[in-house]
């Protein structure tokens, strides 16, 4: 028995607002202040995605306004496509491509690395032919934290000490409050001991793991 681990289809959303390559710089604008959003995905008519509007992609637009005192125009910030931004009329020019995307069957730990390492707030979830089928955010994947003590601790003693490690169920003993996790007793071996808190810290809704198991063999000395 192995033990089970949250996975982005489980806790996206699955109703994703998009909008169409030639959907006008106003209404982009509406769609987002309608839905209280930052950020919208572009896709195109068989919904696959193709690019990613957001507020910051809509402000560049002030960098191409009128100089107040002289009537002169101000080159855009940045590089061209910056710049082509910065006058673009529609979705498809105002987008960021390529999107950092996500799929349904990651483990939520994997979607946070990728956020984390992209410095991303969201990940658009496509299937394997690119078609949007969520998106799921940071508060999303912090939901596994919510996760009961009683349900965490019947994980770690069932799947993980009896499921994978074989232990009678006497030798090591499992006590969860708030998410964090203390397990006290004694093996035989110092690697069942590690191996032991290693997957209890995998567990989904574990803040942290207090090892407390005592062992008889050292068996990861070097000769």
């Amino acid at each position: 028995m192995s033990a089970q681990h949250s996975t982005v289809g489980e806790v996206m959303t699955r109703d994703v607002v998009t909008v169409a390559p030639d959907t006008p710089f106003k209404e982009i604008t509406s769609v987002l202040t309608a839905h209280g959003i930052s950020a919208v995905p572009v896709a195109d008519p068989r919904g696959a995605l193709m690019g990613l509007v957001s507020e910051a992609d809509l402000l560049r637009k002030q960098a191409e306004q009128p100089k107040k005192q002289y009537g002169e125009r101000e080159e855009a910030p940045g590089w061209p496509h910056e710049r082509a931004k910065a006058r673009a009329e529609n979705a498809a020019g105002l987008m960021t491509a390529p999107v950092v995307t996500a799929h349904a069957d990651w483990p939520v730990a994997q979607a946070a690395r990728t956020m984390d390492h992209h410095r991303v707030r969201r990940l658009l979830v496509v299937d394997e032919t690119d078609r949007i089928i969520g998106i799921v955010s940071r508060s999303d994947l912090l939901r596994v934290f919510l996760r009961p003590d009683d349900e965490i601790r019947e994980e770690i003693r069932d799947d993980v000490l009896k499921g994978m490690l074989r232990l009678g169920g006497t030798e090591v003993q499992v006590q969860v409050h708030d998410g964090v996790v203390t397990l006290r007793g004694e093996v035989e071996n110092r690697s069942t001991a590690q191996i032991a808190e290693r997957l209890a810290n995998g567990v989904d809704g574990v803040v942290t793991v207090r090892p407390l198991i005592d062992y008889s063999i050292d068996d990861m000395v070097v000769a």
